[in-house]
């Protein structure tokens, strides 16, 4: 039996993953397996085994487990930039549409707390800030940017758009934090009253 079982087991995986999808497929049982507990809880075996796939499979395409927490950490920063993207998009532009990628950070936080911890640790260094652009951003700090721009105007000396860009973050990402360590209470009401452009 246990034969039959890893014959069908070869079979699904070659006859699934054929085209190269096994690791988006990895990423995605990545990032389910993390929405339920600590990075550190993630087991490569355990991602394989619900992909359907044999654990050599995954080391194919992560050599380490530090490989696979690095590319879950960019999803995770491409997920919440089209978090954003959607909550600006469905906002009036200018202060609404600001304050909505503002709420839009914390619900993200909310949302995926492992996640969010992750890509905050994943960080090295001092995240400074991105040259404005055109076109459709894929990086949230760089849509934070344009945004910032848009409201302040592009031709706003370099210091006061970081100073802006700095009070921005530290206060969507301040309210997240308190709320996932449970010092205030994950409120949709109190989200909405805090996060407010008008203290840039």
């Amino acid at each position: 039996m246990p034969e039959k079982d890893n014959t069908v087991n070869i079979n699904s995986e070659k006859n699934r993953y054929h085209h190269g999808d096994l690791r988006s497929a990895l990423i995605e049982e990545g990032l389910k397996l993390i929405d339920t507990g600590p990075a550190e809880a993630l087991s490569l075996r355990e991602i394989a085994r619900n992909a359907g796939v044999s654990a050599t499979a995954v080391y194919r395409h992560f050599p380490d487990k530090a490989a696979l927490l690095g590319a879950l950490c960019l999803e995770g920063h491409h997920r919440m930039a089209a978090a954003f993207r959607k909550a600006m998009a469905s906002s009036a532009p200018g202060v609404e549409a600001f304050n909505a990628m503002g709420r839009a950070y914390v619900h993200f936080a909310l949302a995926h707390p492992s996640l969010f911890r992750l890509m905050m640790a994943q960080s090295a260094g001092p995240v400074s800030a991105p040259p404005p652009s055109a076109g459709e951003p894929a990086d949230g700090m760089q849509i934070l940017v344009n945004a910032i721009d848009s409201l302040f105007g592009a031709d706003t000396p370099q210091s006061a758009r970081e100073v802006r860009r700095l009070k921005a973050w530290s206060l969507v990402h301040g309210l997240a934090m308190l709320m996932l360590d449970g010092h205030v209470p994950s409120e949709p009401a109190l989200i909405e009253a805090v996060v407010d452009a008008s203290v840039l």
